[in-house]
């Protein structure tokens, strides 16, 4: 074969090869159950007043004047997840029981920061009538760390 011959030839070839390639996409092929939106991936924490990372905490600072104690958590790692235990603080001074009131606590609001998320919403419910608190333990916002 002489050398345009076999220049036409490699053309043809490589054009062939290349147009073989061009042809419409297949859809793509999708397997097993879709995410649920219900978890979350990665680990999941809150930050107390300080900004410490807690995962599970039995008991945060939820501001300068009220804390949380004996928590037990029923939920922990979802959109929003709630525990049971103690509220107290300075607005029940000098009438605080020992060991504060029973409450109950949830948090939500996950926001991702890097591999990791955080909740940054707190309520706190109580039976009992606590004292001057009730603006201030039904919209707490919980520190986030900067990206």
């Amino acid at each position: 074969m002489n050398k345009p011959a076999a220049v036409a030839a490699l053309s043809l070839m490589l054009t062939a090869a290349g147009l073989t390639g061009c042809g419409t996409p297949e859809a793509p092929h999708v397997e097993g159950p879709a995410p649920s939106p219900g978890r979350v991936p990665g680990p999941v924490y809150l930050s107390d007043t300080l900004g410490h990372p807690l995962t599970r905490p039995t008991q945060f600072a939820l501001s300068e004047f009220s804390s949380v104690s004996r928590l037990s958590w029923r939920s922990w790692g979802k959109p929003t997840a709630v525990a049971t235990g103690r509220v107290r603080g300075m607005w029940c001074i000098p009438h605080c029981p020992a060991k504060g009131y029973p409450a109950t606590i949830e948090v939500g609001r996950l926001q991702r920061r890097e591999n990791v998320s955080y909740y940054t919403h707190a309520v706190v419910r109580s039976p009992h009538r606590l004292p001057g608190a009730a603006a201030e333990l039904s919209n707490i916002r919980l520190p986030l760390p900067e990206p």
